[in-house]
Formats: structure tokens, sequence, C-alpha cells
């Protein structure tokens, strides 16, 4: 058995059925023993994306998502994503190959410190030096992606550990100096015993055993403490982020103790779409002014960080009460009341079991929906602004219920998304994909393929602005290979809309922000995607119509959609 193949047993018994990668040929055996194993192989035109599809299957799946690259720029290429995964707390390991143990620091290609370049990055660097030490080194790394705060880690793998032991002495041997001489055969007994050492006490495991990691425990107390705190309270509020979701494969039962509860709700992040579009406990406009009135704030999951104008939105004579994995974002910029360092997901679980009813505060709903009906309506009078093209607001207006329930919204870009996230109403759990805190361009693409891949019976459409989008255009040459059907709608104002709304204000200088109405749905074609441009309104419906049809004939398919500039977002900028 070679390491290829020991590692793809051990992955088929922890459940992983897609590896994301790009070919390399220190990986090599590694990806034929996945594939032999009936795990899938996606090889994407990019590292990066690699990593950000093995993000995406992550959080949608519940599982440890798995990309494998090749030694130094392959692996180079990979670092926003893992960044992204890290900041985003997603399990994950990434494999990545290294040259062979006798050539560590001897100029080898593609031989760099990954271990250095890695380490801010991650939370634990493997670096494999025997074969015995492959199987109890996946393990640990496999429960460190999932344990407490999950995210990723990076394991280094040596190219002469992953090929079969005969392969691997006929290499060495080869290459040895023939003759007598002493330095000659110094130096062939040093490669023998440093084959000795590479494969010495190779494990022959006859059973393979799933990682188990444990359920978070909640305390009591804490939770009794919050039941008390919410029957006291006249105007309570949830705030539940991404972290509320994390390792929860079916969100139905976090659903029903939201319900349990009965408190006003706002979600972002990852758990946007949890209650559906229409629950009447779920808020989605004016939560800084709902914050300012509340007199007991929950943070789920949620930091009081730049969305929140690091905590500056909270009202300081409400009682907040911060439920985090991380005792750093518990206390960040604002400290709590009360900081429980819990799960928040198994938090709000166990506080529904013990509320014997819901809260009912209609006085205080009455207040945040009536004023959510006002930013509304102020809404669609943003929509009949006039514009050269599409106004982006009147765009995603008429087309958001054009979607089906089940489509997930992918969020690469700037203003374009920003403005979607104002008015698209996710139908679902697991039915919005954003890069989180990092604020990562180019996500697309990666995170289509990876949620695509965990949800095959939902649709996925990428938002795209005309910036972010070329960052990845070109996987849809992967999901054509890998007959993988994937929508995008690029926003394409023919600028970085975001930056230059204010910097033309403040600054005076457009420099760096101006794009062309490029014809980016003919990008796709030769990858047999489908694709076309609108300018009016009148458009939307016909070509939305058309976009489906493509999606159900397994054919990709990109709306470039032409817009206007607007001021629906003028000073909306974070740094």
């Amino acid at each position: 058995m070679d390491g290829g193949e020991l590692i793809a047993r051990f992955l088929k018994a922890n459940h992983v059925d897609v590896v994301f990668t790009l070919i390399g040929g220190h990986i090599s055996p590694l990806l034929v023993g996945a594939k032999r194993e009936g795990i899938r192989v996606i090889d994407t035109r990019h590292e990066v994306n690699a990593v950000f599809a093995a993000d995406a299957y992550a959080r949608l799946t519940g599982k440890v998502g798995v990309a494998a690259v090749t030694a130094g720029p392959g692996l180079t290429n990979t670092i926003t994503a893992v960044r992204n995964a890290l900041m985003a707390e997603t399990p994950l390991v990434l494999f990545g190959g290294a040259t062979a143990t006798a050539l560590k620091g001897r100029g080898a290609l593609q031989d760099i410190d990954q271990k250095a370049l890695m380490k801010s990055n991650v939370k634990k660097v493997f670096q494999v030096q025997r074969f015995r030490q492959i199987l109890p080194t996946l393990e640990e790394a496999f429960f460190l992606a999932q344990q407490k705060i999950p995210g990723p880690v990076f394991v280094e793998l040596p190219v002469d550990l992953l090929y079969d032991e005969e392969i691997v002495r006929k290499w060495y041997l080869e290459q040895a100096p023939k003759g007598k001489s002493l330095a000659a055969m110094l130096l062939r007994g040093y490669l023998k015993f440093h084959l000795w050492r590479l494969f010495a006490f190779k494990p022959t495991p006859n059973e393979w055993h799933p990682i188990h990691v444990p359920k978070p425990v909640v305390s009591r107390r804490r939770i009794l403490k919050a039941k008390e705190l919410l029957q006291k309270a006249e105007k309570p509020l949830l705030l539940i982020g991404s972290q509320a979701l994390s390792r929860m494969s079916n969100p139905l039962p976090l659903q029903k103790a939201i319900e349990k509860i009965g408190a006003p709700v706002y979600l972002s992040g990852m758990a946007r779409g949890l209650l559906g579009k229409s629950h009447p406990l779920q808020l989605r406009q004016r939560r800084k002014e709902a914050l300012r009135e509340a007199d007991l704030i929950f943070l789920l999951g949620v930091p009081a960080d730049f969305r929140l104008n690091y905590g500056a939105h909270i009202n300081r004579k409400a009682v907040q009460v911060n439920v985090n994995l991380s005792r750093k974002d518990l206390y960040l910029n604002k400290a709590p009341d009360y900081a429980f360092e819990e799960h928040p997901g198994e938090f709000l679980l166990h506080l529904g079991e013990i509320m014997e009813s819901p809260l009912t505060r209609d006085t205080w709903l009455e207040v945040l929906r009536a004023r959510e009906k006002q930013r509304e309506e102020e809404i669609k009078k943003e929509a009949q602004q006039k514009t050269r093209f599409l106004n982006p607001v009147a765009f995603f207006l008429k087309a958001k219920d054009l979607f089906p329930e089940k489509t997930i919204f992918v969020a690469d870009g700037g203003d374009f998304v920003a403005t979607a996230s104002y008015i698209l109403e996710p139908g679902g759990p697991y039915c919005w994909l954003d890069p989180g805190v990092f604020g990562t361009l180019g996500v697309g693409a990666g995170f289509a393929l990876g949620a695509k891949l965990a949800k095959p019976d939902h649709e996925v459409v990428i938002l795209y602005g005309d910036g972010s989008c070329a960052y990845s255009l070109l996987e849809f040459d992967t999901f054509d290979r890998h007959k993988i059907p994937i929508a995008a709608i690029i926003g394409n104002d023919a600028c970085w809309m975001q930056i230059y709304r204010d910097q033309v204000e403040i600054l005076k200088d457009d420099v760096g922000c101006m794009l062309k109405y490029s014809d980016y749905h003919e990008v796709v074609k030769p990858f047999h995607a489908q694709g076309s441009k609108i300018d009016k309104e009148g458009q939307i419906a016909l070509k939305m119509a058309e976009l489906k049809r493509a999606l159900k004939a397994r054919k990709s398919y990109v709306l470039n959609v032409l817009l206007g500039k607007s001021d629906f977002r003028k000073g909306s900028i974070s740094m």
C-alpha cells in the first residue's frame, strides 16, 4: 500500500466523497488513490478555487472539506482561500505536496519553507516525515479541523512518502553515485538508511475508524440564565450569525428552537435563509435602529466587529449576552454583561427545549415590522431612479421572485452583491454563501462548485460584480468538464462601484476604478455555457426564464446585466 492509497482509505472511512485539486506531480498518488476508492476528484483551473470549493462544501454538509495541491506555487496560490476559511471558521484539510525528504533544502524544484508560509493561516501545520506517521497525522488533523472553533489545517506530504516503496527505492538508488570510493559508499549507505527509516514499521490497518468529535456540551446554568433574561425583557433581540450553523448538518431543529423562544431575529452570513422567506419573527431591515432600542440583545456567533460599528450600534443600556466559541470574540470591542463561551447553535437548541411557551412581545414586533415595511417602501422608491442602463435595485426587485425556492446564492462582489442582500430572500437554510468577515473577492466559482456538489437538488447562482467575475470566470471550463451546471448573474456597471462612489466624492479622482461594459457572457461560450446580455427592465423576465431553462437542461449560463450608476449605497464603504 503506497501513501496515496493509505490516505484515500482514511478519507473514505471519514465520509469524504470529493477531493478538490489542481494536478501536480507531487500529489498524483493521492488523487489516483482517491479515485480508486470511489472518491470524486474535481480538478479546477486555479488552486485557490479548489480550496474555495472545499470551504463551501464543508459549510453546506457539516463534513470536513478536503483539497490537495502541489508544492511551492501550487500552495502559495491557496493562501487567500485558506485565510478566508480560517476567519470563516470552516473545517478544512489542505494537503500540500512537498519535495522528497532527502532533497529538502537542497534546491529541489518548488521546495520552499511551506510551514513558515502556512503557520499563521491555519490552526496547525503538520509535516509528515515517515510513512508510519501518515495515519496518526491524518487522525489528529481531521479532529483538530472540527474541534471547538473549526478551521483549516495544513498537512505537508513529501512526494517520496506517497509513491510505492519499491518505486522510491529505485529512484534513490539509481541516482546514487556508483564506484568504490569512500564518498560514494558512504552516500549509498546513507540513502539505504534513509529509505529504511522512511518505511520502517509501516502500519497495516485492517479496520478504518472515522474520527469522532464530540458535540459541544452546553452549561445548563447559562441556559437557565438566558431564559430568565428573556422572560424579563420587553424588547429582546436575537442576532444569529454563521457560527450557529457550524457542524450542524440538519438545521430544522434550530428553526424550531428559534420559534419556541419567540424573540425577533436578525440573521447574517451563513444563517441567512435559516427561517425561510417570510417567517413572522425574522427581520431584515433597520437592524441598527432595532439594536439601539432593544433592552436585551443576544449576539449568537456575531462579534461586535465592523459590521456592528465595533459595538457602537448596540444600546449601552441594554443587557448584552454574547454566545461564541471564540473567547476573543466574546469580548471584542464591547464587553457584554454575560459572556457564554458556547456553541451558539447548540445554545439555541437547549434554550428552545426549556422554554415552556414562546415569548409574546407583540408591541415590540409591530414597531420593528412597521419600520421594516417603511424601509422596503424606500427601497422601491430607489428603484425608480433613472440610470443609463438598468437600475440595480430595480433589477433585483423584478428578479427576486423568479428564482426557484431551492436556489443557493453565492455572493462574490461589492456593490451589486450588497444591493442584492437588501432585496433577495433566500428560500431556506444554507441558501446564501458569502465569504464572511474577510470580505474576499473571487470566491464565486469555487464556492458555487462546492455548493452544487454539496446540494445537487438546489440550483446555484453566482452573484458577481463585474470586477469580481474576472477572478474565476474560467472555472466555467471546470463546470463543463465535470458536468456541474452553474448560473452566474454579473452586475456590469463598468466600474468598481463600491470604491468609485466615495473616492470620486472625497478625492475627486476615479483612478483605478473604471472598467468597460465588456461582453462577459461571451467569455464562457467556448466552455459550452450559454449566455446573454440585458440592459432594459422589460428583458428581465425573458432572460431569467432562459437562465432557468439552461440549468434544467444541465447547461451553465451567464446573464450579463448592464447597470447604470446608482446612489443606493452611498457612504457604505467599509475600511
